[in-house]
């Protein structure tokens, strides 16, 4: 039996000392400069790994990262119980009930973002040189699985675009999110059965249509019976007052465990398994969206960039890149997606304005997509240069979103918030103490509006859509919404929480400053403006200060109009 010895320690702990301190901090430089961390990370990997440091500097390349085989299965456990994390992080960030319930747009927009992107990339990649390809023999198979990886889209990287945008919480990034959500478990359980048929193909048919008939009825019964599960759990945790985040991230780590190995004993990858987990742990109203950020932030301080390091630690990127698979995979995937996306917003009810913005939110293949790509490499289904044409395709789709995403936006219509808001919309302090009496409160400042409807309607349709997904912002906001038909155009009407109320928002903090605004049912263009707006107005420390030391309702209202007012002013300034 080998143990580790001192040596096998002491250079394990240099190199996280090294990978993960330099990954952060060019992540975090990566993050001001509006770029994702993925990037940074994986630059990291290249400059220390063969590609680099093994290239020019081969003997300090070995000192550090020797070819010892338990000094690389160190690193390499811990790069997997890395990508093992991102998959269950990711699956938290799927409602699949508030997916389920926007079905019938979302799924139309998930089932075009899977199958046009399935249909391009397989037609294309078919007839690639048998060179490209590990066995020329699977052709087939190999063009399936491209055609695959071309489908899953990277929700983390929408979300972050969403997020830097102040449209997490508006009704158009949550369809975005649900069909994102849709094409996440659709596009993975296709990948999942792709390599299950792959790693068992010399099996008899009978024993492969088994396996996919038991990873769809573990997936069915994950998301109805499981969710029911581990939603008691956590409600139980949280019921019984027991120390958070600690024991519910323990209890969705033994999850993750379990379906992981589940999935493994079935015939298909544990990672499935953990996504899953996610998904199930995910949709418990009593995981509080702290606990959530908590444990986003561990996988992505710690885990996630040892992973995408290690990535760069084992490929040579100069020796296996090739410009035309790279621009082949890039415009393909890109596209495809883009394609996709773009036909199923044409296919609802959505306007015109909202299908580039959808369209381009669908683009990015990001961390999923080199996560199915380094899968399908160490099962030998594609070559290095495929890979390595994958996660430049993944990084570049990635760059892309931001700046692109942000146009899309700034094409619409520009609104000015004083044409929706009045000083009779202002409330210096609840009676209420919790957010369904300070959402009541607010419905009866709007019903209380000229040729409003009757408040108690009002009421049950913001509750309605908060309960689908909160609408608590950092730094004590929050914008509860509703779109109802009776509207013609907006209406926004503000109150004040001196105390602040527990809207369960994402930094832990109470709400302090909370907007109502309505607007009519097909009006997402005017709805994403005004919360962009406001949200961007309200992140600065001294407008929350003002209004919070405001003695009344003509003060809060004066420093709401010089607010937008002047921004109304330089947006003008701009224009000319």
């Amino acid at each position: 039996m080998h143990y580790l010895n001192e040596q096998n320690i002491f250079l394990f702990l240099i190199q996280l000392v090294l990978l993960l301190g330099l990954a952060r901090g060019l992540g975090e430089l990566f993050r001001k400069w509006h770029q994702p961390a993925l990037t940074a990370e994986i630059l990291v990997g290249i400059v220390l790994g063969p590609t680099i440091l093994g290239r020019f500097l081969p003997f300090l390349h070995q000192t550090i990262f020797p070819a010892d085989v338990v000094q690389q299965n160190m690193l390499e456990t811990m790069a997997w119980v890395g990508v093992l994390f991102l998959l269950l992080e990711t699956g938290l960030e799927i409602d699949f009930a508030s997916a389920w319930r926007q079905r019938g747009e979302a799924l139309k927009i998930a089932i075009s973002d899977i199958a046009i992107p399935m249909v391009i990339a397989f037609a294309c990649c078919f007839f690639l040189p048998a060179h490209y390809l590990a066995d020329p023999d699977q052709r087939l198979l190999f063009a399936l699985f491209m055609a695959t990886v071309m489908t899953i889209s990277a929700m983390p990287v929408a979300a972050r675009a969403l997020h830097d945008l102040k449209l997490s919480k508006t009704d158009l990034g949550f369809l975005i999110m649900s069909a994102l959500s849709v094409n996440d478990i659709i596009g993975w359980l296709i990948f999942t059965l792709v390599l299950g048929f792959f790693t068992h193909a010399g099996l008899s048919p009978v024993h492969v249509l088994t396996i996919a008939g038991a990873t769809i009825l573990f997936t069915v019964l994950a998301l109805t019976v499981g969710r029911i599960f581990a939603d008691k759990v956590i409600t139980g945790i949280k019921r019984r007052k027991m120390p958070q985040p600690g024991v519910p991230l323990t209890f969705i780590c033994i999850l993750g465990a379990f379906c992981g190995a589940l999935t493994q004993k079935i015939g298909i990858h544990a990672l499935f398994g953990f996504f899953i987990a996610g998904i199930m742990a995910g949709g418990s109203r009593a995981l509080s969206e702290n606990v959530r950020q908590i444990i986003s932030q561990m996988v992505y301080a710690i885990f996630v960039p040892l992973f995408f390091v290690n990535i760069g630690l084992k490929v040579d990127f100069l020796r296996n890149f090739d410009l035309f698979l790279v621009l082949l995979i890039s415009v393909i995937g890109i596209a495809g997606r883009f394609f996709g996306a773009w036909f199923g917003v044409s296919l609802t009810r959505l306007s015109k304005t909202n299908r580039l913005s959808i369209a381009i939110a669908h683009t990015p293949g990001g961390a999923m997509e080199i996560v199915v790509g380094l899968l399908a490499l160490e099962y030998n289904l594609i070559t290095e240069p495929v890979f390595v044409a994958i996660v430049c395709g993944a990084l570049l789709s990635s760059v892309l979103l931001g700046p692109w995403f942000s146009y899309s936006i700034r094409r619409r219509k520009k609104v000015s918030i004083l044409e929706y808001f009045s000083p009779r919309g202002v409330l210096a302090a609840f009676k209420s103490h919790e957010r369904n009496g300070a959402i009541r409160e607010l419905s009866e400042l709007a019903a209380a509006q000229e040729g409003m409807v009757e408040a108690e309607y009002v009421y049950e349709a913001v509750i309605a859509r908060e309960n689908q997904m909160g609408t608590a912002l950092e730094e004590g906001i929050a914008v509860p919404h509703a779109r109802l038909p009776e509207f013609k155009r907006p209406l926004i009407v503000f109150g004040r929480a001196p105390d602040g109320i527990d809207w369960n928002s994402p930094d832990g903090k109470p709400a302090h400053f909370i907007f109502l605004i309505l607007s009519s049912q097909d009006d997402y263009d005017s709805q994403v403006q005004i919360l962009a707006s406001l949200a961007k107005t309200m992140s600065e420390k001294s407008a929350r200060e003002q209004i919070l030391q405001a003695g009344d309702e003509h003060a809060i209202w004066t420093h709401f109009r010089q607010f937008f007012a002047s921004k109304h002013v330089s947006r003008n300034k701009k224009k000319k």
